[in-house]
């Protein structure tokens, strides 16, 4: 059980030993009182996917690799790190932080929407790599109307100052219904304030950046701003296979 603790970010070994030595570790309703019982023994019957145990009242789901989604708000940096603004950490219980989650791409301090954090490194690879081809959609406010010619510049290519091969978008779309000067546009890579500098490249800019979904996966609209979830069985399943990972 200590293992199992540890594994999933509620401490140090000893940390752990001690939770379940002073009884505040259960499984399936029963107090575990051995730190070196088998959590898949605890377990009997019940299938992986629906493992889990209680700390303190406390249930928590047991999972190999961490994947939840979190509706990013404004003010706060993807980083471990940060200079100016809180983490995004900080909006994680403590077991998510300690295990060592990372965002799967970053986004600005002041970009809202789908962030995805995981401890699995081959996943977050995949996802942010050109290479996988991993669409990424972005609802961008922009300060100037958009302009016909700006769809057809953006999926031809634009030029950024980091490198000299232009760099297009997948799709874009302008919302005229929307009252604002609103366009979706969708990427397949993520370089720094990438959406920012396309839209600046065709001599416009944008006020207010929204990220709506990220490869098979769709921000839950049932999310508040600063909320997360673990992502359920089959949206992970669905993530994996869109970067050929089983």
């Amino acid at each position: 059980m200590e293992d199992a603790l540890h594994g999933q970010g509620f401490g140090s070994r000893r940390e752990c030993r001690g939770l379940v030595r002073l009884g505040r570790v259960s499984v399936a309703g029963v107090v575990v009182e051995d730190p070196d019982s088998d959590f898949a023994a605890l377990m009997g019957p019940v299938a992986l996917p629906d493992w889990a145990f209680t700390v303190d009242n406390l249930t928590w789901p047991y999972r190999k690799r961490a994947l939840v989604m979190l509706h990013k708000p404004a003010g706060h940096e993807c980083s471990l790190k940060p200079r100016h603004h809180p983490s995004v950490m900080s909006l994680l219980p403590t077991p998510l932080r300690l295990r060592g989650l990372q965002p799967i791409g970053r986004l600005d301090e002041d970009t809202t929407g789908l962030l995805l954090l995981t401890d699995d490194g081959e996943l977050n690879h995949r996802l942010t790599s050109p290479k996988w081809h991993a669409a990424k959609v972005y609802r961008a406010v922009c300060r100037h109307a958009w302009a016909s010619e700006a769809t057809q510049r953006l999926l031809k290519g634009v030029v950024l100052d980091d490198g000299p091969q232009a760099v297009q978008a997948l799709a874009v779309e302008p919302l005229d219904h929307s009252g604002e000067n609103t366009v979706l546009l969708t990427l397949g890579e993520g370089r720094y304030h990438q959406v920012k500098r396309m839209v600046a490249a065709v001599g416009n800019r944008v006020d207010a950046l929204h990220r709506l979904r990220m490869s098979t996966l769709e921000l839950d609209p049932n999310l508040e701003p600063s909320q997360w979830r673990w992502l359920t069985a089959e949206e992970e399943g669905a993530l994996r296979a869109s970067v050929r990972l089983d």
